[in-house]
């Protein structure tokens, strides 16, 4: 029988660099799981990453045990490191980033999370990433 499972969560950490502080210590704590069975682990996976930003998706089981899988880097990450700014617009209704992203960068960007996204045709990985773009306040070049 499937184990049941108590949370999904979804932590935004530093490839290589998690520790028992806050976000990771606090969130799994709660749960009552024992957080070095994700960190150490975590951080020998994503050592090839150290420092840029990772997702990982954890599931928590009833019986105090986890899994977990990471996730690219997040899309806005790349965004930003694409146009080289270091945040989106606050308003992006009414103000846009004073940069374009490009073509071929939207291309590339997409190339990149065409593993991550739960679609296989590039084409549709261009238009998710250039809609996330668009709600960053980030217009698209035609």
């Amino acid at each position: 029988m499937a184990k049941k499972i108590t949370a999904n969560l979804k932590m935004k950490l530093r490839g290589g660099q998690a520790s028992a502080a806050p976000p990771v210590g606090s969130t799994l704590g709660q749960y009552g799981v024992n957080m070095m069975d994700f960190i150490n682990p975590f951080n020998e996976e994503t050592k090839d990453r150290m420092g840029q930003d990772v997702t990982a998706h954890i599931s928590i089981y009833d019986d105090r045990s986890m899994s977990w899988r990471i996730v690219g880097t997040p899309t806005d990450v790349l965004i930003l490191a694409a146009i080289g700014e270091k945040k989106g617009s606050g308003v992006p209704n009414k103000e846009k980033v004073s940069k374009k992203l490009s073509q071929a960068k939207l291309q590339e960007i997409a190339e990149t999370k065409v593993i991550d996204m739960n679609a296989d045709d590039i084409e549709s990985v261009k238009k998710m990433v250039a809609g996330t773009a668009r709600s960053m306040g980030v217009e698209v070049e035609a």
